[in-house]
């Protein structure tokens, strides 16, 4: 399986993402409008791969982001928002979804309990490192303290 890994990354020259994991950029639309973030592209499209030794940290973005699970284990992505801890699970397993959206604002990460998974983001409007925000374990358990056990695992 690290084989694998290795392939994938390579293959892909992959660069490591500032909330973990790795990824790379496959798509940014030429087209441009003004949003309610400013100047963006329309939209904006990574390869991203996770695997168990790592997480994806707990972060929001300004925009809608579309999930597609392409290989591996199942992936999960955990969210904060008014309603407190909820899941997307996405891969092959029974209770999993080959796709899924976090809608823009939503505080997430995400996790792989075994061995890997490459999955494609979809942000529109286009993704801008302007609008990411990684969030402090502090900064999360005062706004979710009873979700401590996974705001220290994604923090």
């Amino acid at each position: 399986m690290e084989d694998r890994i290795q392939f994938l990354i390579k293959k892909n020259n992959m660069l490591p993402h500032p909330e973990g994991g790795w990824y790379v950029e496959t798509y940014r639309a030429n087209e441009t409008g003004d949003f309610s973030q400013g100047k963006r592209n329309i939209a904006t499209a990574i390869l991203f791969l996770l695997t168990d030794k790592n997480c994806s940290r707990f972060h929001s973005i300004q925009s809608d982001e579309l999930w597609f699970f392409h290989e591996g284990n199942d992936f999960t992505v955990h969210s904060l928002n008014d309603q407190g801890y909820t899941t997307l699970l996405l891969g092959h397993g029974a209770n999993a979804s080959a796709q899924g959206l976090v809608k823009a604002h939503t505080i997430f990460g995400s996790s792989v309990e075994k061995g890997y998974a490459l999955v494609s983001c979809v942000v529109s409007p286009g993704f801008d490192f302007n609008d990411f925000r990684l969030y402090t374990k502090d900064e999360l358990l005062a706004l979710h303290p009873s979700e401590e056990a996974i705001i220290t695992l994604l923090t």
